[in-house]
């Protein structure tokens, strides 16, 4: 009777097993693993690397890093969808691939080695004989920076502008190298664009030098405690004709970035004719550091700025918020404007700012766009007060800019219901709640590849959501903070992996997702038009499971690099003004087109390899194949059809499902193939797929 059961307890066993376990519990090892993402994707010996990806088996297998295999002591987790690693001792750009269990080898990233200046990165050589074909990649950091129209009555946000660059050459063989200061110089000059506007000075051009009235000091040493030159900006730099030193119209190493960096360019949206252009370029130049006069590479860029950050169509003198007696009535609309603000704050909060002219919002206010010592928190007199952009935006919000001079005001994501479809539901600029403020119905900071179907609260959420209403959910915080859960400002932004989830195989559904979510699918089927849970009333950034397209662990896009250690706005351009830019700003596209030959993210091999130099691989950005290369479309060994036979999940995490392209497979420019069934020309948008030159991945 016993041994009858110990047959059942058994029979039970197996019963329970078969229901709740897969028959083989690392069943995914015998199918082909597959790479998504490394994080980071550049980094030094010591640091833990993150593989993301799919069918990567349960229990370890083998890494290989530059083909050798890295020692077992130096795996750390692995599990199906991840596993992590100590970095071993190495130097410059390696593949790195798995081999599971059942020896299913994946494909490979590339993972770049960071050495130089105080670990900061580059290439360390002194000596630039052997590099050719240098590349210089550059940005504005924010796609937008914002300065105050006048400084005589309180300031917001000083003259200060910042670009990023990197600079790309190749070695003898043709392989690129990204290079730091130790043999290179970079500095910025004025440049026109395809209209004439030049912008070289900001002399004149702001009553920010400007000597305060009743003061012996200018109004932005009372502002800033900054007894500046005039035309020196807070960190030093000038605007190129302002200043003959060479030093203080330079970018330096930033050793923290990875990068060359001017921080604190004082330009203004004045061009030197006096005509507002928001949209100013400078020349951005590499120099050999041992003969400073040879130009090695130069970027035009634009330097975005603008002074539409105005209070005025609300705050100025018979306005809704300025009705009645007692308002300014200074002719200058910007000093009638801003006095009737410190009035008001004056009355509600029983201050004395009117008494104290100039006012820096920030000296009680923080903001860490003003935190130039680098603090992190509120100091001084700013404890105890809300945050700058805390008590902005949640003030503001609900009813008081509901409608404003009888325009409904929309404070939502597009689409919109019952707005002109023909305008994809995004409101006209001077209906939408965040132009009020920031710049604006005429700059209309947003610009570029998402613009025609987002506003700015499919990506931020609310005024509500900016302004710290509720508390975020833990995974919307940045630093994975479990407490303090109030969203920060500058730092708790939306991600691009918030709405880019994945690619065409793996991605998040909304319906499907556990916990369902509340967000739209883009007409793709691919991309979400909303970057959070529109239940959430935090707009929480939500956080891909396919990190292909994430940002580094713990940092913004703007602070994010991708392949070889290059910055994602140098392929990508800037936050908020990601290529291809649209008709109304031509200037966002001059970068792109000057290193590639044509307009979107920088996507042609050729823009830093050697022609030619490399084998075919899916070892490229975001797990991409060659581009515009004809070995990858013809070589039966090494080129698609064989990458097709060995790994197709690969091919279709781009090319969908079917293999008849998506949008993640567009082409970038016109491509011409000669081919055997003829030959093929693809204009740019249209996506790649097996049926574009034959029919379908099993024709021969």
């Amino acid at each position: 009777m016993a041994r009858l059961q110990h047959f059942a307890f058994l029979m039970l066993i197996v019963v329970f097993t078969s229901i709740y376990l897969p028959a083989n519990a690392d069943a995914h090892s015998k199918q082909t693993p597959s790479i998504s993402a490394l994080s980071p994707n550049s980094g030094a010996p010591g640091q833990t690397l993150t593989i993301t990806g799919e069918n990567l088996g349960n229990k370890p297998g083998k890494i290989l890093l530059g083909g050798k295999r890295l020692n077992k002591s130096a795996v750390g987790s692995w599990n199906n969808q991840q596993v992590t690693l100590t970095l071993p001792q190495g130097s410059g750009s390696i593949s790195v691939r798995l081999v599971t269990r059942a020896k299913k080898k994946s494909n490979a990233l590339e993972f770049q080695y960071q050495t130089g200046n105080n670990s900061g990165g580059g290439d360390t050589t002194t000596d630039l004989t052997f590099f050719r074909n240098f590349k210089l990649l550059a940005s504005n950091d924010l796609g937008m920076h914002c300065v105050d129209k006048d400084f005589t009555v309180f300031s917001i946000l000083p003259p200060f502008n910042v670009v990023n660059a990197q600079v790309v050459a190749q070695d003898a063989a043709g392989k690129p190298h990204v290079l730091n200061s130790s043999a290179l110089q970079l500095r910025y000059a004025p440049v026109a664009d395809s209209q004439g506007s030049i912008n070289s000075s900001s002399l004149h051009k702001t009553n920010f030098w400007d000597q305060a009235a009743n003061s012996d000091k200018s109004n932005a040493e009372l502002l800033y405690g900054a007894a500046l030159a005039e035309g020196q900006g807070l960190l030093g730099l000038y605007m190129p004709n302002d200043t003959q030193d060479d030093s203080l119209r330079s970018l330096n190493w930033n050793s923290s970035l990875n990068l060359f960096s001017a921080t604190g360019i004082p330009i203004l949206p004045t061009d030197d004719n006096g005509n507002n252009n928001p949209y100013p370029m400078l020349r951005i130049s590499a120099y050999d550091k041992n003969n400073p006069n040879v130009e090695l590479a130069f970027a035009d860029i634009v330097v975005p700025v603008s002074d539409e950050t105005t209070c005025s169509n609300c705050h100025a003198t018979g306005k809704k918020a300025a009705q009645g007696q007692n308002w300014s009535n200074a002719a200058d609309l910007e000093v009638q404007t801003r006095s009737n603000i410190l009035r008001l704050h004056d009355n509600r909060h029983r201050t004395t700012l009117q008494a104290n002219q100039p006012v820096l919002c920030a000296s009680c206010h923080y903001s860490p766009a003003l935190d130039l010592a680098g603090n992190g928190r509120p100091t001084g007199n700013q404890v105890g007060h809300k945050w700058m952009s805390e008590v902005m935006h949640a003030y503001h919000a609900g009813n008081k800019i509901s409608q404003v001079d009888g325009k409904t005001i929309y404070d939502q994501p597009a689409p919109v219901a019952g707005l002109d479809p023909a305008l994809n539901g995004v409101p006209a600029p001077d209906q939408q709640a965040c132009y009020q403020c920031h710049p604006g119905t005429e700059t209309k900071c947003l610009r570029g590849a998402m613009t025609d179907t987002v506003t700015c609260q499919n990506c931020h959420g609310g005024m509500q959501a900016v302004g710290a209403v509720n508390n975020l959910k833990t995974y919307g915080t940045i630093d994975k903070r479990t407490t303090d859960l109030k969203r920060k400002a500058w730092s708790d932004e939306p991600r691009c992996q918030s709405c880019h989830t994945g690619d065409a195989v793996k991605h998040l559904i909304p319906a499907s997702a556990k916990p369902a979510i509340n967000a739209d699918l883009a007409t793709d089927g691919i991309r979400l038009l909303h970057a959070y849970d529109r239940n959430d009333p935090a707009a929480s950034p939500l956080l891909a499971g396919n990190k292909r397209f994430a940002e580094n662990d713990g940092k913004l896009f703007r602070f994010s690099k991708g392949h070889s250690g290059i910055a994602c706005e140098g392929c990508h351009g800037s936050t908020h003004a990601i290529w291809p830019g649209d008709a109304a700003h031509p200037n966002d596209d001059i970068t792109a087109t000057d290193l590639q030959g044509h307009v979107g993210t920088i996507s042609e091999c050729s823009t830093c390899h050697k022609p030619g130099s490399l084998v075919p691989t899916l070892a490229g950005p975001h797990g991409m194949h060659n581009v515009g290369d004809s070995r990858w479309a013809l070589d039966e060994d090494r080129g698609h059809p064989a990458f097709y036979e060995r790994q197709p999940g690969e091919c279709k995490a781009c090319h969908g499902q079917t293999l008849r392209g998506t949008v993640l497979s567009r082409a970038a420019a016109d491509r011409t193939w000669n081919t055997e069934w003829g030959t093929k020309t693809v204009k740019r948008g249209e996506p790649v797929g097996c049926y574009t030159c034959h029919n379908g991945p099993d024709d021969d």
